[in-house]
């Protein structure tokens, strides 16, 4: 009878609980619908202050003005953002495998002072990172915010692939050690068959990072060298005339997908990794 009884309330919790998902959710996406509408409207449309309208006439003049002005900073994204984040997984993982695995005096006061570099907070690294970068010849230079981007990275890839690898049973490894594997091929046949998980942890959260910043990007690159966030940036600041929201929106949307699409793509491997190594260590 009391179960009986309580199931109409129950009914109404959960009915609340969906009408407060889906009001967050209306509230969440309304920048992006208005985005997504601009960029497909008209000038004309656009002047008539309706941001919520639908585009009387659907133009991708918008879109195609915006890939035309940002398409080369895309890509320098593109060479920025992939290259640094495969370095600095590897790296991690190399890292997170060695503190974990192959511990060594000292290893633990190593390992605390690398997750310093998880707390330091962009503008901290500034000036240390350009004198850097100019006696190595690399400022003003895809290359060099490759190097930086690694460089910041490496705390957090280490940080994550350390967690996960703590919680793989150290007895594969001495069993390993003592058939006469070595260092790489235990890495290589036993430890990274079971990251998955964890590697598409980094490669998602360092392309995210890496691709969505603006800070390094304006402070280490100019000229043709910048990636879309600073040229995007310029685009919506420095346009003279009359202001054509619809290509900046287009812009907005075109600097966004590729991170849209790798969480599409890899999203559910994120959760997964993360709380893969919270059982031990």
């Amino acid at each position: 009878m009391t179960s009986l009884a309580n199931k109409p309330a129950l009914s109404l919790s959960r009915v609340a609980i969906y009408a407060v998902l889906i009001v967050a959710v209306f509230i969440y996406l309304v920048p992006l619908v208005v985005m997504l509408l601009t960029s497909f409207k008209s000038p004309e449309d656009i002047g008539s202050g309706n941001l919520l309208s639908w585009p009387t006439e659907v133009t991708a003049i918008g879109w195609i003005k915006a890939w035309a002005t940002v398409k080369g900073y895309f890509w320098n994204s593109f060479l920025i953002t992939v290259p640094a984040v495969l370095i600095s997984t590897t790296i991690g993982a190399l890292n997170g495998y060695v503190l974990s695995m192959w511990r060594f005096r000292g290893s633990q006061l190593f390992f605390g002072l690398l997750l310093f570099g998880c707390f330091l907070p962009f503008q901290t690294v500034l000036l240390p990172a350009s004198f850097t970068l100019g006696k190595m010849g690399l400022a003003s230079t895809t290359t060099g915010l490759v190097f930086v981007h690694v460089v910041y990275g490496l705390a957090f890839t280490t940080l994550f692939f350390r967690n996960y690898y703590v919680s793989i049973p150290e007895a594969l490894v001495k069993a390993a050690r003592l058939d006469g594997a070595g260092f790489f091929t235990i890495f290589r046949r036993i430890i990274l068959p079971m990251s998955t998980p964890i590697i598409m942890v980094c490669l998602i959260w360092q392309f995210t990072q890496i691709w969505n910043d603006f800070l390094f990007g304006v402070v280490f690159s100019s000229g043709d060298s910048q990636p879309i966030t600073v040229a995007l940036n310029n685009l919506v600041n420095t346009s003279t005339g009359a202001k054509e929201y619809n290509v900046d929106m287009a812009a907005a949307m075109i600097a966004g997908l590729p991170t849209l699409l790798v969480y599409v793509v890899a999203g559910k491997y994120f959760v997964r990794g993360l709380t893969a190594g919270a059982v031990k260590g």
